[in-house]
């Protein structure tokens, strides 16, 4: 059966999750996690926790989920330390900077990729085995049929999210809260703008989807062999956990579940099975409706019901010994452990001696316990007594030693790590690429290093290679759903017999795909790339040089180690979030010319781009533009056009290999804040 895995955001969350029947539970420190809003773990509560959990049998996770700075690292072992003395069992990692440092601090603790790493095809799967995770969580965004081929691709251990919030983008590629104000998602802060009143072609909160649930599919997806049931909801109340997980396990013993009370705990004007089933449609966007509040507050005082005692589902075995002239003894065994008590001795009597049923029906009185008896077996002398007092006391003694030997923990061994910051890398130049949206528009001159241009693009104005010759770059995919794989292999098989040789990735999946036709691969911004450890980390699968994230700002960049070669973007709408369900999208799409137009209550516009109905980008309302301002030790700066007309490009090109300040309202973007 697989794992249902629940959310915990503090302890009292943590015992409705155990006591409603969570095999496993994901908690996070008070740092380096996505959910840094909620009470989350110290490190002695963290211990704690593991310690109630694993004597349950219940198995505990640790996100570390976020992406780190150089100057964080030392806190980064810190926490891979408190993690490793908690006795925890597996780490949830974004960066692979912390997957690494892992590996070297605590080899022994497992390493689970965060839905925040956006894997979306068996492509990134394979890449993450290599790297040494033991487990990917999917990004929510897949259908059935795509999380199937995937598990039946992979012996890895997949796990899925089947029920609470969707983020309107593809996990790890939004920015929007760091764009529009100082709270970025990849730091664990995100301010959820989304949520806000954004519209799109008369529509209302057209950023806003429903939460998901697919508590009707979990046999199906028993079935195909997925590993663990992830629940969302670490921000949530403890009534919310356990409802779901009271309802989920039902539903996967087979039992009747009540997806109405669910609904009426928390939903989003109900729910939504969009990506599941692949019905992308208007049907999946909803909002938090006064009714939904009314419904939640009227069923919240009796779900605590369900979590007010002890689960009893740790299986134990007992033996009773009582001989006269002897003291009574009762053995408990669980699993590998055994505790032994020593009774009284009994009496002799000829009226009412003990038998099996007896001592049965007081040994077996584990209420208040999490244990439940399995075997039991008496051996028990001629006229003998004992009181019930005496036999109670026994079992509870043996009950109360096998719970403090089952909760105590054993800590992970940590190595020897003796780290020494990074040599700040310096830049003997600096070079400007240009990216354009479309081939039409693009053009180039002597100061110019490459020209990057979308796949679809080069595959259908094949004189791009004549033209650009080895400057020329082939930009991948934003994202490549599982469904898409197989059209990315027919390009990028076409694109190597036309002789492009350079390609620039924004995923896991991509690199893994580029590396099978020995391409020569540049790192995109979407690769989340904060910090020297992670820039290493992917010069050592293939990338050759990297784009920064946009979320670094200007002391961070430059002081960054390593020896690759590094650049950001200096001028362009950025990608500020990446949809599989289309906002813009009614019951179909078929009429759509890809490109419309999304405006926030302030009446701002940002441009909606969709790509071959795959997915879509929604780009800033304003451009970043900085070739006025000093950014240290890059070697590169790519202006990013996306519908700019040649001329104008050209002027932009111009302005800012000139350094001239721009004559347009601008953003800096996070380049000159300080992100949270």
């Amino acid at each position: 059966m697989p794992e249902l895995l629940a959310p915990a955001g503090g302890f009292e969350q943590l015992i409705a999750s155990v006591r409603c029947g969570a095999d496993a539970v994901y908690i996070g420190t008070k740092n380096f996690n996505a959910r840094r809003n909620a009470k989350n773990f110290d490190k002695d509560d963290l211990k704690k926790a593991v310690s109630f959990c694993h004597a349950r049998n219940v198995k505990v996770y640790v996100t570390f989920n976020t992406l780190v700075d150089d100057n964080e690292i030392p806190k980064v072992i810190e926490n891979i330390n408190d993690i490793a003395y908690s006795g925890a069992d597996a780490a949830i990692v974004q960066d692979l900077a912390v997957a690494k440092i892992i590996k070297e601090v605590c080899p022994s603790l497992k390493i689970h990729a965060s839905t925040q790493m956006a894997i979306t095809n068996i492509d990134g799967v394979r890449e993450l085995e290599k790297l040494g995770f033991s487990r990917v969580v999917l990004a929510r965004e897949l259908s059935f049929k795509e999380i199937s081929e995937i598990v039946n691709s992979t012996n890895m251990e997949i796990e899925v999210f089947v029920h609470g919030a969707l983020c309107m983008s593809v996990s790890g590629r939004c920015y929007l809260s760091s764009m529009l104000g100082d709270r970025s998602g990849n730091r664990g802060l995100c301010a959820q703008p989304c949520r806000l009143n954004f519209k799109c072609n008369n529509r209302e909160f057209a950023l806003s989807l429903k939460d998901m649930s697919y508590i009707d599919y979990v046999k199906k997806l028993s079935d195909i062999g997925v590993h663990s049931f992830k629940i969302e909801g670490r921000m949530k109340r403890p009534e919310y956990v356990a409802a779901v997980v009271h309802n989920f396990k039902n539903a996967l013993n087979s039992n009747s579940y009540d997806k109405e009370l669910l609904k009426s705990v928390f939903s989003r004007s109900g729910f939504t099975d969009g990506y599941f089933t692949g019905k992308r449609n208007v049907d999946m966007f909803g909002i938090r409706t006064k009714d939904d509040v009314i419904a939640s507050n009227s069923v919240l005082k009796d779900i605590s019901n369900l979590y007010k005692k002890e689960l009893q589902s740790v299986e134990i075995s007992c033996k009773f010994i009582a001989k006269l002239d002897s003291p009574t003894y009762l053995t408990v065994k669980s699993n590998d452990l055994e505790v032994k008590i020593q009774g009284e001795i009994p009496e002799y009597t000829e009226k009412n001696p003990i038998n099996h049923d007896f001592i049965y029906d007081k040994i077996s009185k584990t209420g208040g316990t999490p244990f439940v008896i399995k075997e039991f077996t008496a051996d028990i002398g001629d006229n003998v007594f004992l009181s019930s007092s005496s036999i109670n006391s026994l079992r509870r003694k043996a009950l109360e030693k096998l719970l403090e030997i089952r909760s105590n923990v054993t800590p992970l061994k940590i190595l020897d790590f003796n780290y020494k910051a990074f040599n700040k890398y310096v830049s003997k130049s600096t070079s400007i690429r240009l990216r354009f949206e479309k081939f039409e528009e693009s053009f180039c001159n002597s100061n110019i290093e490459y020209i990057i241009l979308p796949i679809d693009e080069i595959l259908s104005h094949k004189e791009a290679v004549d033209l650009y010759g080895d400057k020329l770059i082939c930009e991948l995919p934003t994202v490549c759903f599982q469904d898409y794989t197989s059209i990315l292999y027919k390009s990028l098989e076409e694109i190597s017999q036309l002789g492009i040789k350079n390609v620039i990735c924004e995923s896991l999946s991509a690199i893994f795909a580029s590396k099978n036709f020995g391409l020569n691969i540049f790192g995109g911004q979407g690769l989340n790339i904060t910090n020297t450890y992670a820039l290493n980390g992917y010069s050592k699968i293939g990338v050759n040089d990297a784009t920064l994230s946009t979320e670094l700002n200007n002391k961070r960049i430059s002081s960054l180690g390593g020896n690759i070669r590094r650049g950001i973007i200096g001028y362009g709408y950025l990608p500020i979030m990446t949809f599989r369900t289309c906002p813009a999208r009614g019951k179909d799409c078929g009429k759509c010319g890809g490109n419309n137009i999304i405006s926030d209550r302030l009446g701002k516009q940002f441009r909606l781009s969709c790509f071959k109905r795959m997915y879509s980008n929604l780009f800033n309302c304003l451009p970043l533009y900085i070739g006025d301002k000093k950014i240290n030790n890059v070697d590169f700066y790519t202006l990013y056009f996306t519908n700019e007309s040649k001329e104008y490009a050209k002027s932009i090109t111009e302005m800012f290999i000139n350094g001239q300040p721009p004559n347009f309202e601008r953003t800096s973007g996070p380049y000159f804040r300080k992100l949270q």
